[in-house]
């Protein structure tokens, strides 16, 4: 074990406290924003749709970043995608991802509900 009187010296892996929470670095159990974490707004409320292909291997995603929700509000929005498009998908730090090309579909589907998207990327 390193010695933590040395602060040039981290420790990059241990498994002595499980899960880390990013926000605070306290173990999970005792993590005192998680709470908080869930309930807080993710985005900025500029809301963008766009293609992606790099760094996936050729494979194309679309992306929907900027949505002003919070955690379990995406989760549920993600949910819904996925059944519209009827594609797998990810939320990944707040940005959801979808499976293929739907930017026409998302666009439509975020105007229903009211949210002023913008395609971005081309």
């Amino acid at each position: 074990m390193i010695s933590s009187k040395d602060p040039q010296q981290r420790v990059v892996y241990s498994t002595e406290h499980g899960t880390i929470c990013g926000g605070c670095n306290k173990p999970q159990l005792k993590c005192s924003c998680s709470k908080d974490a869930r309930g807080a707004v993710i985005g900025n409320g500029n809301v963008r749709v766009r293609r992606e292909t790099k760094g996936r291997g050729g494979k194309t995603v679309t992306s929907i970043s900027g949505l002003a929700m919070n955690q379990d509000a995406l989760t549920l929005l993600l949910k819904d995608f996925k059944r519209l498009c009827g594609t797998g998908g990810a939320l990944k730090d707040g940005v959801l991802e979808l499976q293929g090309e739907h930017c026409d579909q998302v666009l439509q589907e975020l105007a229903n509900r009211g949210i002023r998207a913008k395609r971005s990327g081309g």
